[in-house]
């Protein structure tokens, strides 16, 4: 599939429109939404490792590449170890993650099937245990942006490619 975005009706079927590139200011803005959201995380305690679990579970269910890449290497960044981002799509059948964590990702998961109403209330019960209010409006809203992020890059198509060597 080429690389290149469509310009025009009837470009050919097989393009996808870098939507991020075809309406930049909307992407400014959807990237000034992560930055207050990042600084609303940090001031409301939930540390970057955490955040980083929350933008990489998402973009598991959401089957978004891109963002798994991005992700991933920020997460081992921050500090994750390869043994618990391995087994984060099963985090449920762990003793890995720690209770915050667990209520963080289950509110993650919630917010990512919003019409699951069994799975949100499920999800805030096992928050409301562990988590303040700053918490959970904090973990949602981690979750809110990597959503929209994961529906730009699979829907655009973003290519995730070799990086440089220095780079990995």
């Amino acid at each position: 599939m080429p690389l290149t975005r469509a310009s025009g009706p009837g470009a050919g079927s097989g393009r996808r429109v870098f939507l991020d590139k075809q309406h930049p200011a909307a992407y400014r803005a959807l990237t000034g939404t992560a930055e207050a959201v990042r600084t609303a995380a940090a001031s409301a305690g939930l540390d970057r490792v955490l955040v980083e679990l929350i933008n990489v579970r998402v973009s598991q269910l959401n089957a978004c590449a891109y963002c798994l890449s991005l992700h991933t290497r920020a997460a081992l960044r921050a500090g994750e170890t390869t043994r618990r981002l391995g087994v984060l799509a099963a985090w449920r059948d762990t003793e890995l993650f720690t209770d915050r964590e667990r209520a963080a990702l289950a509110l993650a998961e919630a917010t990512t099937h919003p019409a699951d109403a069994g799975l949100q209330s499920a999800a805030y019960a096992e928050a409301r245990a562990v988590l303040t209010d700053d918490e959970i409006s904090a973990a949602i809203w981690v979750a809110i942006t990597i959503n929209a992020f994961n529906r730009l890059s699979v829907l655009s198509k973003h290519p995730v490619r070799q990086p440089a060597p220095d780079t990995a």
